[in-house]
């Protein structure tokens, strides 16, 4: 029996997995609004590479040996462990694994993205980059994915996020990226908002509005997205390939796997190389994406072209959403609190490949700390909705007698989120729906 699987630096994955080569249907393609040419604004605001794996339709793409290099530097391959004794506290037959992406410097997921997205930038002889992020592990990697490559970096975060999770700015600091709170005063979308409402609380789609302006009006500046994008979940694919390798050693078939979904990207890294395998016929996984009962954007969206930002400056994209105009409640999962979901993701939602659930915010906080007193490591408030689906899974299993094997994706630690935990234990934390 293996409690940890912990694989060797030299199986780090050299190629990243595509799943657009094996999407049951076509990916509908990005449009242009009425009397906009957004698409072609693209050229301006991504790096080449980015763009070209945006669109790309291989299989598998090659890993630079610098990014498998600078992977490895920071951590990859990440641990894959067994909850033992979460087990035996909830006495379930159901064995409990969770692929641990809370290792990284940066304490979450984000960094397989923002190391090749820093990396095809400096190639590109861009000077400086621009972000968004909700609660802060995306700005985060991103800032020191530049520091490591020498770029500056500039990071819009979403206002409450801002106010909630100082340290997570400090950290940011620490790595050299400058940070504002969104809506901000640098940009005309920010001082626009903020003259029709001062107080606004942000969101994802305003601090990306911001974030892509700069990019549009600077020939030196390039614009990054940490999620939603095609090219993100293919970067995030190294999670699912080890995550097959770890499996196999320990000798076990996946029945549940389960991640959070917010735009989408730790989802895909860790369940599109599994959901391969089932769209080949070969896999009865099932396989669970969890979002707030705040911001339901699977489980309540619609399924239509919409922006990606609250301004028009992203082409349409096919996906679910609640409308690019919606401002999720100030919930502490700051990094799911956005209004759309990856096009490759709600296709394959749209299909029945994964089936979206929502989870209230106390819900998910009393299952952070669950699995905190249980296991010892606290996890952020993003990566405690997979943990509340799959201790539901596990009771089930205790009623059926069935014994089956979960798999989550812990995709960040909680350290930097005690705010959040501390309004939980106090009573004063609200049941966002």
């Amino acid at each position: 029996m293996y409690n940890k699987i912990v694989l060797s630096s030299d199986e780090v994955p050299k190629k990243w997995y595509n799943i657009n080569a094996d999407l049951p249907v076509e990916l509908p393609e990005p449009k242009n609004s009425e009397g906009k040419d957004q698409i072609n604004a693209l050229q301006k605001a991504f790096t080449k590479e980015g763009l070209a794996q945006e669109f790309a339709t291989d299989r598998y793409i090659k890993i630079p040996s610098e990014v498998r290099e600078l992977y490895m530097e920071m951590g990859r391959p990440t641990p894959l462990s067994r909850a033992k004794r979460l087990e035996e506290y909830l006495n379930t037959p159901a064995k409990i694994y969770f692929k641990r992406e809370d290792t990284s410097p940066t304490g979450s997921h984000k960094l397989n993205s923002a190391i090749p997205q820093a990396y095809f930038a400096k190639k590109e002889g861009i000077e400086r980059l621009t972000t968004e992020t909700g609660a802060g592990q995306w700005g985060t990697a991103l800032s020191l994915a530049c520091n490591l490559l020498d770029l500056e970096c500039t990071v819009y975060m979403v206002k409450v996020s801002f106010n909630q999770k100082p340290d997570r700015k400090n950290i940011m600091d620490i790595y050299n990226g400058k940070v504002y709170a969104s809506p901000s005063e640098n940009t005309k979308v920010g001082r626009e908002i903020l003259e029709k409402n001062p107080s606004h609380p942000g969101s994802l789609g305003v601090a990306i509005s911001e974030a892509m302006e700069e990019a549009l009006e600077n020939d030196e500046v390039k614009y990054t997205l940490g999620s939603v994008l095609n090219h993100v979940m293919l970067h995030q694919t190294i999670i699912g390939q080890e995550l097959k390798t770890q499996l196999e050693i320990a000798e076990e078939e996946p029945d549940v796997m389960i991640a959070c979904a917010g735009g989408g990207s730790n989802l895909a890294g860790s369940l599109f190389p599994f959901i391969k395998d089932k769209i080949d016929g070969n896999s009865n996984t099932q396989f669970i994406a969890v979002e707030p009962s705040a911001c339901p954007t699977l489980t309540k969206g619609s399924y239509e072209y919409d922006f990606g930002d609250v301004n028009g400056f992203t082409p349409m994209l096919k996906m679910f959403t609640l409308g690019h105009d919606f401002v999720a409640p100030s919930v502490h999962a700051g990094g799911l609190r956005y209004h759309g979901m990856s096009p490759q993701v709600s296709l394959l939602t749209k299909e029945g490949y994964i089936e979206p659930r929502s989870a209230h915010q106390k819900e998910v906080f009393e299952a952070g700390v669950c699995f905190a007193r249980n296991e010892g490591i606290l996890p952020a408030p993003e990566t405690t909705h997979a943990i509340k689906v799959a201790i539901d899974e596990a009771i089930k299993c205790k009623k059926t007698g069935k014994e089956k094997t979960i798999v989550m994706n812990f995709s960040g630690h909680g350290m930097l989120d005690l705010k959040g935990y501390a309004s939980y234990f106090e009573g004063t934390m609200q049941n966002a729906k």
